[in-house]
């Protein structure tokens, strides 16, 4: 993820803005931002170029928007974290380019001082979809209708939440996951795998989702293996690790599948 604050932006330059948006005069507008009527833009807010700001939008604190991104009607973003921790830290909210942040979506700052709560670029958040303090959405994702994202969630490229999700806080959700609707996470989910229900069960590797991002057949069936070895053995994750190790081949892949394994702190969905 990439954030440039100062690139291209000056005071409104060839901003379009509704009569009736308030815009502060210290914020910071990129060329060609549009903001539409009854939207309120506070004082430490940037918005890159070619952003388009929808009506009754409200984006305040410390919140940097990157470059050509869409924001829907109603939407909050860089209110204050719903934490009572939160004593007015210095906390920020940085969000990428080419992101479509739709109906409603609330985007929270982050608790702690100096810390961010980000999403990356070519996100897709749906209606009514909430970000909550210190998490960190990467690239490519897409957050389904209501999904809810508690404090510190971590949600890796190209991964994929169905609607009325809720995520625990701590959560880390690998790259190319896939998480069918109505789930529950209060595990880690790995990366390249399908979970789905409450309790949540897995369900195979993505491989449609695979297939489409140009996974070839063999890195297909190489995580396919490992994907046995894991959760089809009837081994433990020590076992299964060690297992992957001998009988499959250490792609890169299969080496972020085992890397994910050990970092995670609240252990993986089984």
């Amino acid at each position: 993820m990439n954030f440039h604050p100062q690139d291209g932006l000056r005071p409104v330059r060839n901003a379009e803005i509704h009569p009736t948006a308030i815009v502060h005069p210290d914020a910071r507008l990129g060329h060609d931002v549009k903001i539409g009527p009854y939207s309120i833009i506070g004082p430490n807010v940037s918005i890159g170029p070619e952003c388009q700001i929808g009506s009754s939008v409200l984006i305040e604190g410390r919140t940097t928007i990157g470059r050509n991104n869409r924001i829907f009607h109603g939407a909050v973003i860089g209110s204050e974290p719903q934490d009572l921790k939160y004593a007015g830290e210095t906390s920020f909210v940085e969000i990428g380019d080419n992101n479509v942040i739709r109906e409603y979506v609330t985007i929270h700052l982050a608790t702690d001082e100096g810390q961010s709560t980000s999403i990356g670029s070519d996100c897709l958040l749906m209606a009514y979809v909430h970000v909550a303090h210190n998490c960190v959405v990467h690239d490519h994702v897409i957050l389904a209708n209501a999904v809810n994202l508690a404090g510190h969630v971590d949600v890796g490229n190209w991964s994929i939440i169905g609607g009325m999700t809720p995520v625990h806080q701590f959560v880390c959700i690998g790259q190319h996951a896939f998480v069918g609707g109505g789930s529950r996470l209060a595990q880690d989910v790995p990366p390249f795998i399908r979970v789905a229900g409450n309790p949540v069960e897995v369900a195979g590797i993505n491989s449609v989702g695979l297939k489409r991002r140009g996974f070839d057949d063999t890195e297909l069936m190489n995580l396919k293996k490992a994907y046995r070895l894991l959760y089809r053995t009837g081994m433990n994750v020590s076992q299964a690790m060690e297992r992957i190790a001998i009988d499959c081949a250490l792609d890169q892949h299969v080496e972020e599948l085992m890397a994910f394994i050990r970092r995670s702190e609240r252990g993986i969905v089984r």
